[in-house]
């Protein structure tokens, strides 16, 4: 065209800055050339991938066209995603056509062999094959193999389910609640496809999709204008960035990704891993008090390991560590090889173990003995877990890092049920300082709101607590009424008429169980002006909830690791946008 036309093409350079300077930005121009005359058809602000809006919008801030609160501005977190996770590449996607849809349940993308559980997934990982983990749903006993695994594929369960949660948590890819699977012995019909054990598939976690054989995939990795960009909204943002980890591996990983604390430590996931698994199974198959505490005294030591690794990967940042909360149901095994196997171990009679099994049963467990219950009726479970607590506190204390445990008593919803809990908890403390010569622990004693009764009654609990932490995901479902691992069937339909914009699990529902959060906030600072408030459910994570929280005068949002940065960017726009009244 400079060859040409070289009067238009000098034009259409000189317009193309005019423009550029006019929008501050990227743009999209359309235009033409007749007789040698140009024509300026349309300019838009141009579409751009996350690494381009990164380098574009440093660019224009060291050209002074922009500052560093507009560049933030230009990132859109949901993109950040893409720069944590592996994807799909574009042209393979292209031509490729899924089998089916589920939930896109945790980002990313992964290939692998087809395994149908646990054990599989183990074996064929340590020989050095990558394993897909096909499930109709997971449970806790399933967490070696999830580890082992690329990606997790499930039938049933919602967006808060419980592969779901704990793979967003491990950064690992899954698709849940693909009803259309039929799982049967060694295979599964999708999209009247049969899917052996053995046979490829990929996964795209952030679609949701499902393909047979392997498609080519893209290598995430963050690069050096994601990290500026990162350290503008660091300096931009209020609320503070926690993370959801259960591991030290987990803690590290968030403490790399920026995070400045543990929001959320789900001690149960500290149960299943190894012999512990046995122990804590022994521990409820006690006939008395004194069965329990001797199992404890084992559980004991390792849960003061667990919590030192985490306190050290922390490096001084606050620990939010949340007492036991699932049912007793989740631990002992519901297959009849499996009990005869703890049976065998325990050395006790199988009928013992089936009677067990028979009595922890629930018709609606979610509602049933968990949480702040537990505490209440096994009281020593909760002071076992106290205990270790302080003591690996005390213990890395001695190595010169300022710990700051805060224990979080779960499923509250009615002060009584935090005093009884809260006064066990300070006598356990109080025996551990007195027994280590009265030393001191930065320590602070909070509960987690997640029943809607607490809720409203926010202004009586936070007379006994220091800190709420919002747990949003059992709070949609107390508050919606749905199950968040049988919903997702009809949550899509919902989503496709209109009746919910958005899944209530995945972005918080501001008008209804949003309420309820900013009521238990204005209760609680009218009882504690300083009361610390966070929020630890996967709704943290979420850029449009965080903007919502932001709003109400939350302290800091807490979601799983590998959705830190991306929740570092939602809290900068969220305090730009306010300072800009936008």
């Amino acid at each position: 065209m400079e060859e040409f036309v070289p009067d238009a093409y000098k034009q259409l350079c000189d317009i193309r800055t005019k423009l550029e300077l006019h929008y501050k930005d990227l743009m999209d121009i359309e235009f033409t050339v007749e007789d040698g005359r140009l024509w300026m058809l349309q300019c838009r602000v141009g579409k751009r991938t996350i690494h381009a809006a990164l380098r574009i919008a440093i660019e224009m801030v060291e050209e002074g066209l922009i500052n560093t609160d507009e560049a933030i501005l230009r990132v859109d977190p949901e993109q950040v995603d893409h720069l944590l996770h592996p994807s799909i590449e574009p042209t393979a996607a292209a031509h490729a056509h899924p089998l089916g849809k589920g939930l896109a349940a945790s980002p990313g993308a992964a290939v692998g062999q087809v395994v149908f559980d646990a054990d599989a997934a183990l074996k064929w990982s340590e020989a050095g094959k990558k394993v897909i983990m096909v499930r109709l749903e997971t449970s806790p006993e399933d967490l070696a193999g999830m580890h082992a695994a690329q990606g997790i594929l499930t039938a049933r369960g919602g967006m808060t389910s419980h592969a779901a949660v704990v793979a967003r948590g491990m950064g690992k890819c899954c698709v849940s609640g693909c009803g259309e699977i039929h799982l049967s012995a060694g295979q599964f019909e999708l999209g009247g496809t049969i899917i052996k054990e053995g046979d490829v598939i990929t996964l795209d976690g952030s679609k949701g999709l499902i393909y047979a054989g392997a498609l080519a995939l893209h290598t995430a990795k963050l690069e050096g204008d994601f990290e500026k960009v990162l350290q503008w909204c660091r300096q931009a943002k209020r609320l503070g960035v926690r993370a959801n980890a259960d591991t030290p591996a987990d803690a590290a990983k968030a403490h790399a990704f920026g995070a400045e604390g543990v929001g959320l430590c789900r001690t149960e996931h500290m149960f299943f891993e190894g012999k512990r698994i046995e122990v804590f199974r022994e521990m409820i198959l006690a006939d008395d008090f004194a069965g329990r505490e001797k199992a404890l005294a084992k559980l004991l030591p390792i849960q003061r390991e667990d919590f030192e690794g985490l306190f050290r990967a922390m490096k001084g940042a606050p620990v939010t560590i949340r007492l036991l909360d699932p049912p007793l149901h989740e631990f002992v095994p519901n297959e009849l090889h499996a009990q005869e196997e703890l049976a065998k171990k325990l050395g006790i009679p199988l009928a013992k173990v089936q009677s067990r099994v028979t009595e922890l049963h629930e018709l609606n467990p979610m509602l049933g003995l968990r949480g702040c219950r537990l505490g209440i009726m096994y009281p020593e479970v909760y002071n076992m877990q106290v205990r270790a607590v302080m003591e690996a506190a005390l213990m890395v204390g001695k190595e010169g890092l300022h710990v700051r445990p805060e224990i979080m008593i779960p499923l509250v919803g009615k002060r009584s049920e935090l005093s009884f809990t809260k006064k066990n908890a300070e006598d356990t403390i109080a025996a551990v300082l007195k027994k280590a010569g009265g030393a001191k622990v930065d320590y602070m004693l909070g509960t987690m709101i997640e029943v809607p009764r607490a809720a409203l009654t926010a202004d009586q609990i936070a007379e006994e607590a220091e800190f709420f932490s919002f747990g949003t995901n059992d709070l949609t479902q107390m508050g919606c009424g749905f199950s968040r691992d049988d919903a997702g069937p009809f949550l899509r339909l919902y989503g496709e008429l209109g009746i919910y914009d958005r899944d209530p699990f995945q972005s918080l529902d501001q008008e209804g169980i949003g309420e309820l959060v900013r009521i238990a906030v204005q209760k609680g600072r009218k009882t504690k002006p300083n009361l610390k408030v966070g929020i630890c459910g996967e709704h943290g994570g979420d850029p449009r909830t965080i903007h919502f929280l932001h709003g109400i005068g939350l302290d800091y949002v807490s979601c799983s690791p590998y959705r830190v940065p991306v929740a570092i960017v939602a809290a900068a726009r969220a305090a730009v946008k306010e300072k800009l009244g936008k």
